[in-house]
């Protein structure tokens, strides 16, 4: 926009030539060729096509003399793109028009030199503008970009941080549920066995009622005990970390892991992914020549998925029953113990089941296991509630 105005007060101050000459047919095609080299100079990229332009408007004007009135227009662009060869030729050829055409007033041959002065000067100032917009749209997208980085810096430590905490959180779970294996447990078992011998030494039938009810209340807090130990430790179970420790253990084939899942997991779905990818990996080391495994865990909004992967080419034992059994809901299709199905497949099955889930399993360019469970319909329902 900058430039288009600035052509304009060039264009402008080259009009004021009318107060020198009379206008003719020679001076309207001038007119029109220098705007178009100006309109050419906001739009026209390559320089050299811009510079061969001018060159011919500037060699027209030794046949039509009215094209010297806009030689500053023309030297603008010129000046503005640092061509300056093509500049000092139009200072050439303007020194040679004035000696052809001496008859030149004084007054035009100054207002044309304060029309190249303008130019000039011009040219520079949009070039420094120019400059210092390149400039600030640099230090604007760096800027752009750090405060990009830092924020995702910002996320990364934030969920290491949060990562760290969770972990935290499960180890200090399983250290209290030891704790209170360890020291209450044994302390209400030793209180347990002592209740029990005072209720069979005892002779005092007044006694008996206190006994028993000791014995009841024992036996009810090592229950809670059991309970709230067992709580606990499920809570404990960190489904990537028990995953990622199954396959580093794995070293029969390189396995690929992807864990694309929340923390806050049920239970149920956690031991069942860990004891399906358990017997997933022995399957593979036993039964398959795979060169290469993967291990892919997902949650979706309404259900979360395991996936395992090889690319051995030997059938699995019992193959044949589970290509007709894997693709749909199990009640009623999984094969039963002893049969040619395998256990190991069996037990994946028997275990999706319980969930309300379904497994695929096909053995079609290598070996693949999809199990789908979907997501409990209600936060406060239980494993009961879903049986």
């Amino acid at each position: 926009m900058k430039n288009a105005v600035n052509c304009g007060m060039v264009m402008l101050l080259c009009m004021f030539s009318l107060f020198f000459v009379q206008p003719d047919l020679s001076y309207v095609l001038a007119f029109l060729c220098a705007l178009i080299l100006c309109s050419a100079d906001l739009f026209l990229e390559e320089d050299r096509t811009y510079a061969a332009g001018c060159l011919v408007f500037l060699t027209a004007a030794v046949f039509v003399p009215a094209f010297r009135y806009f030689y500053p227009a023309v030297c603008y662009g010129l000046f503005r793109r640092k061509l300056y060869v093509p500049s000092a030729i139009a200072a050439v050829l303007y020194l040679i028009l004035y000696l052809v055409y001496g008859q030149m007033s004084p007054l035009l041959v100054c207002l044309d030199l304060f029309g190249f002065a303008v130019c000039f000067l011009l040219a520079s100032t949009t070039r420094e503008r120019d400059s210092l917009q390149d400039t600030l749209r640099r230090t604007m997208d760096d800027s752009t970009e750090r405060d990009l980085l830092l924020t995702e810096k910002n996320r990364t430590l934030m969920e290491k941080q949060d990562y760290e905490i969770y972990t935290a959180t499960l180890r200090e779970r399983n250290r209290i549920a030891r704790e209170i294996h360890d020291n209450v447990g044994h302390l209400l078992s030793r209180s347990i066995l002592l209740a029990g011998a005072a209720k069979t030494v005892n002779r005092d039938e007044t006694l008996s009622p206190t006994l028993d009810f000791l014995d009841q209340t024992l036996n009810a807090a090592m229950d809670n005990i059991r309970s709230s130990v067992h709580d606990l430790r499920d809570e404990a179970v960190n489904l990537d970390e028990a995953v990622k420790s199954l396959i580093s253990d794995f070293t029969f084939c390189p396995v690929a892991y992807c864990y694309d899942a929340g923390r806050e997991i049920p239970r149920d779905v956690k031991y069942s992914f860990i004891s399906i990818t358990k017997e997933a990996l022995s399957n593979i080391m036993r039964h398959s020549n795979a060169s290469k495994a993967s291990v892919t865990i997902r949650e979706h909004p309404a259900l979360y998925q395991l996936c395992i992967e090889d690319n051995g080419t030997e059938v699995r034992k019992g193959m044949e029953n589970d290509r007709s059994t894997g693709n749909s809901k199990n009640s009623g299709n999984a094969a039963p113990p002893g049969s040619s199905g395998g256990m190991g497949l069996v037990n994946m099955k028997e275990r999706t089941d319980k969930l309300h889930g379904t497994i695929h399993i096909s053995a079609e360019n290598g070996f693949r296991i999809l199990v789908t469970i979907p997501k409990r319909r209600l936060d406060y329902e239980t494993d009961i509630d879903r049986r």
